[in-house]
Order: structure tokens, then C-alpha cells, then sequence
């Protein structure tokens, strides 16, 4: 079944920030994290690394903004596992987790299980890895490479609201140091289990030196 779960995901899963390897890093920092925490149940955890973002390319693809990988997602891989014999209750225990486990979702994990999950998808924005995907993010919408200014006037210009946590106007005006300082050094706060909070620590360090050195060379 999971050959057959990974297929799926190589056909759907293009590009190079949601691909199908970073479903095998989810997939392995989901059993790194299972490890340390007591009675997490694998097979759930298996299912739902390996199709968490089978709707991406969906939610990329709709210039509406309206489409939510996480929950259409979910739905996708309730349809999935039933069709392929899976029973009803493991089928919602996997769709449950899936659309628990975007960051800006208005319904946090509950379960254990949903947790490690989400944790594990955060591990995989920061350290050197998470760079990689932010630039290769970033060139792909057209991003600037660096945002000359701090962070309240990024917030002021390019924010709704003028606040920081508001929605971006203009991706083009985004740059990875103000993704890093919105959103990445906030994840280990936000993540559920220690052994992810002990390695996003570590990761986050890694960035932020390169952003230190980034600087630098900006500045000559």
C-alpha cells in the first residue's frame, strides 16, 4: 500500500519546495520525533507524512487564495485510504491529522499523532534545508533576495494592517530574513513535542547565522 501511496505523491507532488523529497524528510522526522513519545501510533504517522500535501499543487494552482491544501488534503486522503481497504476510523484519524497541520490553520492538533506531524512539516522550513526551500520559494514568486529595512517598516509597507501577523500585499516585496523573522524563529515555541523543539532550536541557529552573514555581504 505505502508503494502505492508513494507513487501518488512523486505524480502529484512537482515542486521543488513541496516535493516528493520533502515528503520523505517529513516521513523521517516524523518517525524520529515517534520515537521519544510514548504510544504514537506509526501507521497513522506513516499515512500521513507520506500524503499531507497531496493538495498543494491544488492551493498553488488557485489565484483565489481560497483553496486550503491542508483540508482539501485531508479529504483527498480519506478518499485514498478507503478506496484502498482501508477501515473508517484509521481513514479519520489520517484526515484529521492532515488538516491539522498548517501552520496558520484555526484548528490546532489535538492528538498526539497530530502533533508529531506538524512538528515534524515545521522541522522541515528550518536549518540549512529550510534556506534551500525559502530561496528556491522565493525565486519561483518572484521575491526580492534581501529587504533593506527592519522589520516594523516591512510591516508598515507591506503587511495588511501595517501589523506584524497581517497577510502580505505584494510577495515580490517579501525577502527570507522577514519570513525568518515572522514566521521561522517562532516555530519552536509553536511546535508540541521536545525532541522537535530541541532540534528547531539547533536549526534556527544555523539560520540565523546565515543571516548574520548575509548581512554583511549586503553591506560590503
Amino acid at each position: 500500500m505505502f508503494d502505492e501511496i508513494q507513487k501518488l505523491v512523486k505524480e502529484l507532488l512537482k515542486d521543488s519546495a513541496h516535493d516528493y523529497d520533502h515528503t520523505i524528510r517529513v516521513y523521517n522526522n516524523c518517525m524520529l520525533i515517534a520515537k521519544s513519545e510514548t504510544g504514537a501510533d506509526l501507521g497513522a504517522l506513516q499515512a500521513a507524512s507520506l500524503l499531507h500535501d497531496v493538495a498543494r499543487a491544488k492551493e498553488d494552482a488557485d489565484d483565489s487564495g481560497k483553496t486550503d491544501h491542508a483540508l482539501l488534503g485531508a479529504d483527498m486522503a480519506y478518499g485514498i485510504l478507503r478506496e484502498a481497504g482501508y477501515g473508517e476510523q484509521f481513514a479519520e484519524t489520517v484526515k484529521y491529522m492532515i488538516s491539522t497541520h498548517r501552520y496558520r490553520a484555526e484548528n490546532p492538533p489535538a492528538t498526539l499523532e497530530a502533533q508529531i506531524l506538524f512538528d515534524a512539516d515545521k522541522l522541515d522550513a528550518l536549518g540549512a534545508i529550510g534556506i534551500a526551500r525559502s530561496f528556491a520559494i522565493a525565486g519561483k514568486v518572484g521575491e526580492q533576495l534581501y529587504y533593506d529595512g527592519s522589520v516594523e517598516e516591512y510591516a508598515q509597507e507591506n503587511l495588511v494592517g501595517g501589523k506584524i501577523g497581517g497577510r502580505i500585499k505584494d510577495i515580490r516585496k517579501h525577502s527570507f530574513q522577514m519570513e525568518y523573522a515572522l514566521k521561522f524563529k517562532l516555530l519552536p515555541d509553536k511546535m508540541y513535542t521536545r525532541t522537535a523543539k530541541k532540534l528547531a532550536e539547533n536549526r534556527l541557529r544555523f539560520m540565523e547565522n546565515f543571516i548574520a552573514q548575509m548581512e554583511k555581504e549586503v553591506r560590503g
